[in-house]
Protein backbone atom coordinates (compact mmCIF):
# COMPACT_ATOMS: atom_id res chain seq x y z
CA UNK A 1 0.00 0.00 0.00
CA UNK A 2 1.12 3.50 -0.99
CA UNK A 3 0.31 6.39 1.32
CA UNK A 4 0.88 10.08 1.04
CA UNK A 5 1.60 12.07 4.28
CA UNK A 6 0.83 15.84 3.47
CA UNK A 7 2.11 18.11 6.23
CA UNK A 8 2.75 22.08 6.33
CA UNK A 9 5.10 23.53 8.89
CA UNK A 10 4.98 26.94 10.46
CA UNK A 11 6.06 29.57 8.48
CA UNK A 12 8.63 31.17 10.99
CA UNK A 13 10.53 28.22 11.51
CA UNK A 14 10.76 27.81 7.67
CA UNK A 15 12.22 31.20 7.84
CA UNK A 16 14.37 30.60 9.61
CA UNK A 17 15.60 27.24 8.89
CA UNK A 18 16.40 28.68 5.35
CA UNK A 19 17.71 31.98 6.75
CA UNK A 20 20.23 30.18 8.44
CA UNK A 21 21.03 28.21 5.49
CA UNK A 22 20.64 30.21 2.44
CA UNK A 23 22.02 27.73 -0.11
CA UNK A 24 19.23 24.99 0.83
CA UNK A 25 17.17 26.97 -1.39
CA UNK A 26 19.55 25.79 -4.55
CA UNK A 27 19.26 22.62 -3.35
CA UNK A 28 17.73 19.26 -5.15
CA UNK A 29 13.85 18.70 -3.73
CA UNK A 30 15.23 15.35 -2.17
CA UNK A 31 17.92 17.06 -0.34
CA UNK A 32 16.13 20.09 0.83
CA UNK A 33 13.19 17.25 2.17
CA UNK A 34 15.90 15.76 4.40
CA UNK A 35 16.96 18.66 5.53
CA UNK A 36 13.59 19.49 6.33
CA UNK A 37 13.02 16.22 8.25
CA UNK A 38 16.42 16.11 10.02
CA UNK A 39 15.34 19.49 12.12
CA UNK A 40 12.47 17.31 14.14
CA UNK A 41 9.90 19.71 13.56
CA UNK A 42 5.95 19.15 14.45
CA UNK A 43 5.81 14.94 13.11
CA UNK A 44 8.93 15.25 10.99
CA UNK A 45 9.19 11.00 9.74
CA UNK A 46 7.96 9.95 12.56
CA UNK A 47 4.79 8.23 10.75
CA UNK A 48 6.55 7.42 7.75
CA UNK A 49 9.36 5.68 8.92
CA UNK A 50 7.29 3.53 11.31
CA UNK A 51 4.80 3.18 8.01
CA UNK A 52 7.45 1.75 5.99
CA UNK A 53 8.82 -1.06 8.68
CA UNK A 54 5.26 -2.33 8.46
CA UNK A 55 5.15 -2.74 5.21
CA UNK A 56 3.63 0.31 3.73
CA UNK A 57 5.42 2.68 0.75
CA UNK A 58 4.81 6.14 2.42
CA UNK A 59 6.59 9.84 0.87
CA UNK A 60 6.63 13.16 3.09
CA UNK A 61 5.13 16.05 1.34
CA UNK A 62 5.31 19.38 3.27
CA UNK A 63 3.37 21.90 0.79
CA UNK A 64 3.80 24.83 2.21
CA UNK A 65 7.35 25.43 1.71
CA UNK A 66 8.13 27.44 -1.27
CA UNK A 67 11.74 26.68 -2.16
CA UNK A 68 11.16 22.65 -1.48
CA UNK A 69 7.96 22.87 -3.87
CA UNK A 70 9.40 25.39 -6.35
CA UNK A 71 12.51 22.30 -6.57
CA UNK A 72 10.36 19.53 -7.36
CA UNK A 73 7.98 21.29 -10.03
CA UNK A 74 11.21 21.98 -11.56
CA UNK A 75 12.91 18.61 -11.66
CA UNK A 76 9.66 17.15 -12.88
CA UNK A 77 9.14 20.20 -15.53
CA UNK A 78 5.56 21.79 -14.14
CA UNK A 79 4.58 24.94 -14.35
CA UNK A 80 4.04 26.70 -11.57
CA UNK A 81 4.21 30.38 -12.21
CA UNK A 82 3.34 31.35 -8.59
CA UNK A 83 6.33 29.80 -7.63
CA UNK A 84 8.57 30.92 -10.12
CA UNK A 85 9.59 34.04 -7.96
CA UNK A 86 11.01 33.87 -4.46
CA UNK A 87 8.87 34.63 -1.91
CA UNK A 88 11.06 36.85 1.04
CA UNK A 89 11.39 35.24 4.12
CA UNK A 90 10.16 37.98 6.22
CA UNK A 91 6.73 37.12 4.52
CA UNK A 92 6.55 34.13 6.54
CA UNK A 93 6.56 36.63 9.50
CA UNK A 94 3.63 37.88 8.91
CA UNK A 95 0.34 36.55 10.50
CA UNK A 96 -1.97 37.15 8.56
CA UNK A 97 -0.20 35.81 5.19
CA UNK A 98 -0.29 32.37 6.92
CA UNK A 99 -3.26 31.23 5.05
CA UNK A 100 -3.07 32.88 2.14
CA UNK A 101 0.75 31.21 1.27
CA UNK A 102 -0.76 27.88 1.92
CA UNK A 103 -3.30 28.99 -0.95
CA UNK A 104 -0.96 29.98 -3.36
CA UNK A 105 -2.24 28.27 -6.30
CA UNK A 106 1.07 27.57 -7.58
CA UNK A 107 1.62 25.57 -3.88
CA UNK A 108 -1.56 23.86 -4.34
CA UNK A 109 -1.36 22.97 -7.93
CA UNK A 110 1.96 21.34 -7.08
CA UNK A 111 0.71 19.68 -3.96
CA UNK A 112 -2.18 17.77 -6.16
CA UNK A 113 0.81 17.13 -9.09
CA UNK A 114 2.79 15.39 -6.76
CA UNK A 115 -0.08 13.42 -4.94
CA UNK A 116 -1.04 12.15 -8.42
CA UNK A 117 2.42 11.31 -9.28
CA UNK A 118 2.33 9.34 -6.18
CA UNK A 119 -0.66 7.13 -6.57
CA UNK A 120 -1.36 6.70 -3.18
CA UNK A 121 -4.21 4.29 -1.86
CA UNK A 122 -4.14 6.96 1.12
CA UNK A 123 -3.84 10.35 1.90
CA UNK A 124 -3.12 11.35 4.68
CA UNK A 125 -3.39 15.67 5.75
CA UNK A 126 -2.10 17.20 9.03
CA UNK A 127 -3.79 20.11 7.85
CA UNK A 128 -7.23 20.32 7.26
CA UNK A 129 -6.91 23.69 5.94
CA UNK A 130 -4.64 23.30 2.76
CA UNK A 131 -6.62 21.96 0.22
CA UNK A 132 -9.65 24.76 -0.25
CA UNK A 133 -12.82 23.37 -0.82
CA UNK A 134 -13.16 20.93 -3.96
CA UNK A 135 -9.62 19.91 -4.31
CA UNK A 136 -10.20 16.46 -2.57
CA UNK A 137 -12.82 16.01 -4.48
CA UNK A 138 -11.12 16.53 -7.59
CA UNK A 139 -8.80 13.83 -6.21
CA UNK A 140 -11.27 11.02 -5.49
CA UNK A 141 -10.62 9.38 -9.11
CA UNK A 142 -6.67 9.00 -7.63
CA UNK A 143 -7.05 8.05 -4.22
CA UNK A 144 -9.01 5.29 -2.55
CA UNK A 145 -8.90 6.47 0.80
CA UNK A 146 -8.65 10.18 1.85
CA UNK A 147 -7.98 10.60 5.63
CA UNK A 148 -7.29 13.77 7.97
CA UNK A 149 -5.78 14.72 11.48
CA UNK A 150 -6.78 17.52 13.64
CA UNK A 151 -5.85 18.84 17.20
CA UNK A 152 -7.08 22.14 16.60
CA UNK A 153 -10.12 23.78 15.96
CA UNK A 154 -11.75 22.71 12.73
CA UNK A 155 -12.50 24.80 9.60
CA UNK A 156 -15.09 25.39 7.81
CA UNK A 157 -17.33 22.23 6.91
CA UNK A 158 -16.66 22.66 3.13
CA UNK A 159 -12.63 22.22 4.03
CA UNK A 160 -13.68 18.77 5.45
CA UNK A 161 -16.44 17.93 3.02
CA UNK A 162 -13.66 15.67 0.48
CA UNK A 163 -12.34 13.51 3.82
CA UNK A 164 -13.40 9.74 3.65
CA UNK A 165 -12.26 10.16 7.62
CA UNK A 166 -10.84 12.19 9.86
CA UNK A 167 -8.71 11.17 12.67
CA UNK A 168 -8.76 13.26 16.05
CA UNK A 169 -6.83 13.77 19.70
CA UNK A 170 -9.77 15.18 21.02
CA UNK A 171 -12.28 12.83 21.91
CA UNK A 172 -14.70 15.31 22.13
CA UNK A 173 -14.34 16.31 18.25
CA UNK A 174 -15.18 12.44 17.14
CA UNK A 175 -18.89 12.66 17.48
CA UNK A 176 -19.31 16.12 16.29
CA UNK A 177 -17.18 15.23 12.69
CA UNK A 178 -19.46 11.94 12.63
CA UNK A 179 -22.68 14.13 12.84
CA UNK A 180 -21.81 16.07 9.91
CA UNK A 181 -21.49 12.92 8.05
CA UNK A 182 -17.87 11.81 7.97
CA UNK A 183 -16.05 8.56 9.85
CA UNK A 184 -14.27 9.56 12.31
CA UNK A 185 -12.10 7.93 14.97
CA UNK A 186 -9.75 8.86 18.46
CA UNK A 187 -6.32 8.88 17.50
CA UNK A 188 -3.69 9.87 19.81
CA UNK A 189 -0.21 11.91 19.57
CA UNK A 190 3.10 10.23 20.32
CA UNK A 191 6.72 10.48 20.58
CA UNK A 192 9.70 9.83 18.80
CA UNK A 193 12.69 8.60 20.76
CA UNK A 194 14.93 8.98 18.17
CA UNK A 195 14.86 12.45 18.79
CA UNK A 196 16.41 11.67 22.10
CA UNK A 197 19.61 10.44 20.75
CA UNK A 198 20.22 12.96 18.45
CA UNK A 199 20.19 15.51 21.31
CA UNK A 200 23.22 16.50 23.00
CA UNK A 201 22.35 15.39 26.79
CA UNK A 202 23.69 18.46 29.14
CA UNK A 203 22.76 18.59 32.60
CA UNK A 204 19.50 19.66 33.45
CA UNK A 205 20.19 23.08 34.42
CA UNK A 206 16.84 24.96 33.73
CA UNK A 207 14.38 24.05 36.85
CA UNK A 208 10.78 24.56 35.16
CA UNK A 209 10.48 25.88 31.28
CA UNK A 210 7.67 26.67 29.09
CA UNK A 211 7.70 26.08 25.90
CA UNK A 212 4.73 27.19 23.10
CA UNK A 213 2.78 29.98 22.22
CA UNK A 214 2.66 33.26 24.66
CA UNK A 215 1.14 35.37 22.64
CA UNK A 216 -2.19 37.55 23.43
CA UNK A 217 -4.03 34.55 20.79
CA UNK A 218 -3.29 32.39 23.78
CA UNK A 219 -4.92 34.38 26.29
CA UNK A 220 -6.91 31.48 28.00
CA UNK A 221 -2.83 30.71 29.38
CA UNK A 222 -1.64 33.88 30.05
CA UNK A 223 -2.72 34.72 33.60
CA UNK A 224 -1.67 31.25 34.59
CA UNK A 225 2.10 32.16 32.95
CA UNK A 226 2.16 35.81 34.09
CA UNK A 227 1.64 34.20 37.65
CA UNK A 228 4.43 32.22 37.21
CA UNK A 229 6.02 34.43 36.02
CA UNK A 230 5.98 36.58 38.93
CA UNK A 231 6.37 33.34 41.43
CA UNK A 232 8.87 31.14 39.78
CA UNK A 233 11.93 30.73 38.56
CA UNK A 234 10.51 29.78 35.15
CA UNK A 235 11.97 30.20 31.78
CA UNK A 236 9.99 30.87 28.64
CA UNK A 237 10.90 29.70 25.28
CA UNK A 238 8.87 29.72 22.25
CA UNK A 239 6.75 32.45 19.90
CA UNK A 240 4.42 35.40 20.57
CA UNK A 241 5.99 37.24 23.11
CA UNK A 242 6.78 40.74 20.54
CA UNK A 243 2.50 40.98 20.78
CA UNK A 244 2.97 41.12 24.50
CA UNK A 245 2.36 44.66 26.38
CA UNK A 246 5.81 45.88 27.85
CA UNK A 247 4.66 45.01 31.55
CA UNK A 248 3.80 41.86 30.96
CA UNK A 249 6.26 39.90 33.42
CA UNK A 250 6.52 37.04 30.69
CA UNK A 251 8.51 38.86 28.77
CA UNK A 252 11.45 39.54 31.71
CA UNK A 253 11.66 35.97 31.53
CA UNK A 254 11.36 35.16 27.88
CA UNK A 255 14.38 33.66 26.34
CA UNK A 256 14.20 32.63 22.59
CA UNK A 257 11.60 30.79 20.10
CA UNK A 258 12.79 27.04 19.61
CA UNK A 259 12.00 24.71 16.87
CA UNK A 260 12.10 21.46 16.60
CA UNK A 261 15.78 19.47 17.84
CA UNK A 262 16.14 23.07 20.04
CA UNK A 263 13.23 22.78 21.24
CA UNK A 264 13.77 19.16 22.40
CA UNK A 265 17.16 20.22 23.60
CA UNK A 266 15.33 22.56 26.04
CA UNK A 267 12.72 19.84 27.43
CA UNK A 268 16.39 17.63 27.98
CA UNK A 269 17.57 20.44 30.30
CA UNK A 270 14.82 21.13 31.89
CA UNK A 271 13.96 19.56 35.00
CA UNK A 272 9.99 20.39 35.13
CA UNK A 273 8.22 21.79 32.22
CA UNK A 274 4.23 23.32 32.37
CA UNK A 275 1.87 22.17 29.87
CA UNK A 276 -1.00 24.41 29.14
CA UNK A 277 -4.12 23.26 26.67
CA UNK A 278 -5.69 25.55 24.44
CA UNK A 279 -9.40 26.18 25.12
CA UNK A 280 -10.71 24.11 22.43
CA UNK A 281 -9.57 21.07 24.07
CA UNK A 282 -12.38 21.32 26.78
CA UNK A 283 -11.47 18.92 29.41
CA UNK A 284 -9.33 16.26 27.34
CA UNK A 285 -5.65 16.16 28.00
CA UNK A 286 -4.32 16.05 24.11
CA UNK A 287 -1.65 18.20 22.88
CA UNK A 288 1.91 17.05 21.73
CA UNK A 289 4.15 18.33 24.54
CA UNK A 290 2.08 15.44 27.27
CA UNK A 291 4.48 13.34 25.12
CA UNK A 292 7.43 15.21 24.26
CA UNK A 293 8.35 16.70 27.88
CA UNK A 294 7.78 13.01 29.07
CA UNK A 295 9.69 11.68 26.22
CA UNK A 296 12.34 14.02 26.49
CA UNK A 297 12.74 12.91 30.55
CA UNK A 298 11.63 16.75 32.21
CA UNK A 299 8.57 16.35 34.51
CA UNK A 300 5.28 17.26 33.01
CA UNK A 301 3.06 19.78 35.45
CA UNK A 302 -0.16 19.52 33.41
CA UNK A 303 -3.73 20.64 33.99
CA UNK A 304 -6.09 18.24 35.34
CA UNK A 305 -8.33 16.93 32.84
CA UNK A 306 -11.19 14.10 32.62
CA UNK A 307 -8.88 11.33 30.49
CA UNK A 308 -5.43 12.13 31.79
CA UNK A 309 -5.33 9.21 33.63
CA UNK A 310 -5.79 6.85 30.53
CA UNK A 311 -2.16 8.64 29.58
CA UNK A 312 -0.65 9.09 32.51
CA UNK A 313 -0.77 8.65 36.56
CA UNK A 314 -1.74 11.70 38.21
CA UNK A 315 1.01 12.17 40.72
CA UNK A 316 3.41 9.40 39.94
CA UNK A 317 3.60 9.59 36.39
CA UNK A 318 3.08 13.56 35.76
CA UNK A 319 1.99 16.06 37.86
CA UNK A 320 -1.11 17.83 37.79
CA UNK A 321 -2.76 21.14 38.78
CA UNK A 322 -5.80 23.22 38.53
CA UNK A 323 -5.02 26.75 38.77
CA UNK A 324 -2.32 29.26 38.93
CA UNK A 325 -1.46 28.55 43.25
CA UNK A 326 -1.69 25.24 43.05
CA UNK A 327 1.00 25.20 40.14
CA UNK A 328 3.32 27.04 42.03
CA UNK A 329 2.71 25.30 44.99
CA UNK A 330 3.56 22.22 43.06
CA UNK A 331 7.22 23.85 41.99
CA UNK A 332 8.02 24.93 44.71
CA UNK A 333 7.32 21.39 46.38
CA UNK A 334 9.11 19.62 43.52
CA UNK A 335 12.03 21.80 43.64
CA UNK A 336 12.53 21.79 47.36
CA UNK A 337 12.06 17.60 46.90
CA UNK A 338 14.89 16.65 43.98
CA UNK A 339 14.49 12.91 44.73
CA UNK A 340 11.15 12.86 44.20
CA UNK A 341 11.00 14.92 41.12
CA UNK A 342 13.06 12.62 39.77
CA UNK A 343 11.05 9.45 40.40
CA UNK A 344 7.91 11.37 38.42
CA UNK A 345 9.84 11.90 35.72
CA UNK A 346 11.50 8.79 35.65
CA UNK A 347 7.76 7.09 35.59
CA UNK A 348 6.79 9.96 33.11
CA UNK A 349 9.26 8.93 30.90
CA UNK A 350 8.84 5.69 31.46
CA UNK A 351 5.27 5.30 30.74
CA UNK A 352 5.84 7.28 27.57
CA UNK A 353 9.08 4.79 26.09
CA UNK A 354 6.57 1.84 26.83
CA UNK A 355 3.13 3.18 25.64
CA UNK A 356 2.93 6.46 23.81
CA UNK A 357 5.46 6.28 21.02
CA UNK A 358 4.88 6.89 17.38
CA UNK A 359 5.96 2.96 16.70
CA UNK A 360 3.19 2.07 18.79
CA UNK A 361 0.62 4.70 17.53
CA UNK A 362 1.79 3.56 13.51
CA UNK A 363 0.72 -0.08 14.29
CA UNK A 364 -2.66 1.30 15.50
CA UNK A 365 -2.77 3.66 12.71
CA UNK A 366 -1.84 1.02 10.04
CA UNK A 367 -5.06 -0.91 11.41
CA UNK A 368 -7.09 1.83 11.25
CA UNK A 369 -6.17 2.38 7.33
CA UNK A 370 -6.68 -1.32 6.52
CA UNK A 371 -10.05 -1.40 7.90
CA UNK A 372 -11.43 1.91 6.34
CA UNK A 373 -9.65 0.78 2.81
CA UNK A 374 -12.18 -2.43 3.23
CA UNK A 375 -15.06 -0.40 3.10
Amino acid sequence: MRIALVDTYYRRFLSDLYARTPSLKAESFQAQRRALINARFGTSDFYSSHLKELGWEASDLIVNCVPLQAAWARENGRAAAALQFPIPHRFYRIPLLGRALAALPGLLDVAMAQIRALKPDVLFSHDLTFFPPGALQALKADVRLIVGQVASPLPPRDFLAGYDLILTSFPHFVAEIEAMGIASEYFRLGFEPRVATECDAPARDIDISFVGGVSRAHKNAIPLLEHLARNTPIRFFGYGADDLPASSPIKARYEREVWGLDMYRIMARSKITINRHIAIAGNNANNMRLYESTGMGALLLTERKDNLAELFEPDREVAVYSDPQEATAKIEALLADPDRLRRIAAAGNARTLRDHTYQARMQQLSAILARHLKT
